[in-house]
C-alpha cells in the first residue's frame, strides 16, 4: 500500500490538511528536492514570510492617492515604480494619472455594483511584504522588486517603498487592479499562497533564509490579526484586544471560562497535520534521508497543543498572575 500525504489539490506539499474543506486528499510518489528543502526549512523553523492585502479604501482615486502619499511618508521616502523610476515628493495623484485608469469604465462598474448592493470595484490592491526583525532591509526590498518584476511587469502597473520604522522590515506595494490588457486581478487564497512562496524564493536567492508554509502545518493555531488590530495592539490601544482580555479575565475570576466551539475543529486539523507529518517522515526515510526523517518526528513531538485564541489569552493571564514580573507579550500577527 503506497504512503499518502494529506494535501489540498493544487497546493504545496506541506498543506497537509484540508482545513475543514472536505477532508484529506491523497497524493503518492517521491518527494522532489524542492519539497525536501521546504520540509527541512519548516522543521528547522526558518523565518516565515508575510504577505498581506490591506483591506480598506481602495476604490476611489482620492483614497488611492492618499495611500501612495502615506506609504511614501508624504514625500520623505522615494517610491519605486514598475518602469524603474524613483519618485520623490507627494506624487500619489500624479502617479495614478500616469497609470491611465479608465475612470469612466470604473464608474460604470461601480454604479452597476451599487445597484446590486455590492461594493464598488477596487482601483488598486494594497500589498505588504514583511520579514521578522533582524532581516536585512535591503534584501527585503530587493526581493520584492524581483518578485514584482516577475509577477506583474508589463501587466499591472505598480509602485513600492521600504519601511524600516518598525522592528520587522516591510515593503508596501500598490498594484493597479486592472491590467494593461483590461483584466481585473482578483486575489484569492491560492494567489496569496503563490505570492508567499515566490517572495520566500526570491529572498533565498539573495541569501536570506525564508520559508512559506501554512500556520496549521507549523503547529500554530492563533489566527493572524487584521492589520489595524495588530498595529493598535502594538501601541497598546487596541479596543478589540482589550475587550477580549477583559472578557476572558472576568470568566476566569467567576470560574466559568468557556472555550470557543471551534476547539474541536482545531483538534481535528492537528490530528490530520500530525498524520501527514508522520507519513512524510516515512517517505523521507525510504528515500535515504534518515536524519531529516528523525527531525520531522522530533518536530511533531514538540508541537504545542492546539489552543484557541481565548485559551491563549487565558494562559497569558494565568502566567501574569503567577509571576507579576512577566510583561505583556508582543501581539501575534
Amino acid at each position: 500500500m503506497s504512503k499518502q500525504i494529506f494535501r489540498i489539490p493544487g497546493e504545496a506539499l506541506l498543506d497537509l490538511v484540508s482545513h475543514g474543506r472536505g477532508g484529506p486528499h491523497g497524493a503518492s510518489g517521491r518527494l522532489t528536492p524542492a519539497q525536501v528543502g521546504q520540509i527541512r526549512r519548516t522543521v528547522r523553523r526558518a523565518p516565515e514570510v508575510v504577505v498581506k492585502v490591506l483591506p480598506r479604501d481602495s476604490n476611489s482615486l482620492n483614497a488611492a492617492g492618499k495611500h501612495l502619499d502615506y506609504i511614501g511618508r508624504y514625500g520623505e521616502l522615494d517610491l519605486q515604480t514598475d518602469d524603474g523610476e524613483q519618485l520623490q515628493g507627494r506624487v500619489g495623484k500624479a502617479l495614478l494619472e500616469g497609470w491611465d485608469l479608465d475612470i469612466d469604465d470604473v464608474r460604470r462598474q461601480a454604479d452597476l455594483a451599487a445597484t446590486k448592493g455590492r461594493k464598488p470595484p477596487k482601483l488598486i490592491h494594497k500589498l505588504m511584504f514583511s520579514m521578522p526583525p533582524g532581516t536585512p532591509p535591503d534584501k527585503v526590498l530587493a526581493a520584492v522588486r524581483n518578485f514584482a518584476r516577475d509577477e506583474f511587469w508589463g501587466q499591472h502597473r505598480y509602485a513600492f517603498t521600504l519601511h524600516t520604522d518598525e522592528p520587522h522590515p516591510h515593503v508596501h506595494l500598490v498594484l493597479k487592479a486592472v491590467s494593461e490588457q483590461g483584466v481585473r486581478l482578483n486575489i484569492k487564497k491560492t494567489t496569496l499562497r503563490h505570492w508567499r512562496s515566490e517572495f520566500a524564493r526570491n529572498l533565498r536567492l539573495l541569501g536570506v533564509e525564508a520559508n512559506a508554509t501554512e500556520r496549521a502545518v507549523r503547529g500554530e493555531t492563533r489566527k493572524a490579526r487584521k492589520d489595524g488590530i495588530y498595529r493598535a495592539s502594538l501601541r497598546g490601544d487596541s479596543t478589540y484586544v482589550r475587550a477580549q482580555t477583559e472578557a476572558v479575565a472576568a470568566e476566569l475570576l467567576s470560574g466559568r471560562f468557556q472555550v470557543e466551539p471551534g476547539k474541536s475543529t482545531l483538534i481535528e486539523t492537528r490530528t490530520k497535520v500530525e498524520r501527514g507529518w508522520r507519513i512524510t517522515s516515512e517517505i523521507l526515510f525510504a528515500q535515504g534521508h534518515p536524519e531529516l526523517a528523525a527531525q520531522v518526528n522530533r518536530f511533531v513531538n514538540q508541537l504545542p497543543p492546539p489552543r484557541t485564541e481565548r485559551e491563549l489569552v487565558a494562559d497569558e493571564l494565568k502566567q501574569r498572575a503567577r509571576d507579576p514580573r512577566v510583561r505583556d507579550r508582543h501581539p501575534t500577527r
